[in-house]
């Protein structure tokens, strides 16, 4: 059923991929460019599909380097923009994620992992990028990203995605994977109406008192769209609060300062998990993506067994949950993390443990998911 603005409402039998591409335009997004890449690309084939249908626009750029590019000069045109990708495509994408970050400019970034290095495996699941998203791009910045384990979890999270990257003015990245990509479940799509949407903040001011980098409270500048009227000066150079470049360590300092706390003072606003069984575990299995989901088996066969274990579910992975890793580590056994890398985020559970619990990662090299007999015997490790 599509409503009379041609959002899809109701409920379908839906890929992640195209849950994604159906959140995005729930969202407001009204532009897509992308370059097609394996096992991401079902997002840019229903969306060029679809976007046209509700007035967006959809372009096929000619490479990643250049999607991004187009993404961020829509933006500030007053569109809300996305892109995705997948492998080499989101390692291409990292330059222009950086000048995302330094121009302040709202989009969200689609990343379906496969199995890496290079281009590894174009059509089998991978978890390698978690730490790319964090650090891929050069000098000192905070990213915000999500992590869906279902078709209806890349739905809401693509929405979650365009609502604080507008709150923030931040690139933001939805790092799904290839399983949960091209994993095929009911999704739910509620009315668009009912959808909470965070708007821009456009200036409250009138063109003459305009500064476009002049941050309110929350550290967050208001932003204009190009044509309305207000001056902007738009650069990836360190600027002032005109925009205007100063290469100066001064002007670096107050920049990128800002830039770093209006996540970090924020965080709290931003961070999302979910817990299940954690109020008397002794072993806490802390996870994200298909590695979340297929740890559910084994900490069902761990209980039956008497061990006391929960789960933390990474919603938002950055910012990184600090203060609730190091409360549970006061009070369990360990931790275990399964995820499909040889240890990535599984260092920052460790970092955020304080060694006041075991933390003990569950590796697996892209091409599969985790076999559930072998969470189940790190969860007993971790309970001994």
């Amino acid at each position: 059923m599509e409503s009379e603005a041609g959002v899809l409402t109701g409920e379908h039998f839906l890929g992640g991929n195209e849950a994604c591409a159906e959140g995005a335009i729930a969202a407001g997004c009204r532009f897509f460019a992308g370059y097609p890449i394996t096992p991401s690309t079902e997002v840019a084939e229903h969306l060029a599909e679809r976007l046209p249908e509700v007035g967006g626009i959809f372009i096929q750029m000619e490479d990643e380097i250049a999607s991004m590019n187009a993404i961020l000069g829509a933006s500030w045109g007053g569109m809300k923009t996305m892109t995705a990708t997948s492998g080499p495509g989101f390692s291409l994408m990292m330059e222009n994620l950086g000048l995302g970050v330094m121009t302040e400019t709202p989009c969200v970034l689609v990343n379906v992992q496969r199995g890496g290095p290079s281009t590894g495996l174009p059509t089998l699941v991978g978890q390698g990028d978690m730490m790319q998203a964090r650090w891929g791009s050069h000098g000192p910045y905070e990213i915000i990203a999500l992590s869906p384990s279902s078709p209806q979890e890349f739905y809401d999270f693509t929405i979650k995605a365009f609502n604080l990257s507008e709150q923030w003015r931040v690139p933001v990245l939805v790092m799904a994977d290839e399983v949960v990509g091209h994993m095929t479940e009911k999704v739910t799509m509620p009315e668009p109406g009912t959808i909470p949407l965070t708007p821009r903040r456009t200036p409250r001011v009138p063109p003459d008192k305009y500064l476009p980098y002049e941050p309110d409270a929350d550290l967050v500048p208001q932003m204009a769209i190009a044509g309305h009227g207000y001056g902007m000066h738009i650069t990836g150079l360190t600027h002032d609060r005109k925009g205007y470049p100063v290469i100066s360590e001064e002007a670096q300092g107050e920049l990128v300062l800002r830039l770093v706390e209006k996540i970090r003072k924020n965080r709290d606003k931003i961070i999302e998990y979910r817990e299940e069984m954690c109020e008397d575990a002794d072993v806490i299995v802390c996870s994200y993506g298909i590695s979340a989901r297929t740890s559910l088996l084994p900490i069902e066969k761990a209980r039956e067994e008497g061990i006391k274990v929960g789960l933390l579910k990474l919603i938002v992975v950055w910012p990184f949950p600090d203060e609730r890793i190091d409360e549970l580590a006061g009070r369990v056994k360990g931790f275990v993390v399964p995820e499909i890398n040889f240890g990535q985020i599984s260092l920052e559970v460790e970092r955020c443990a304080h060694g006041k619990a075991k933390v003990i990662l569950v590796p697996h090299a892209g091409g599969g998911i985790h076999d559930p007999d072998k969470v189940l015997d790190a969860i007993r490790r971790a309970a001994a």
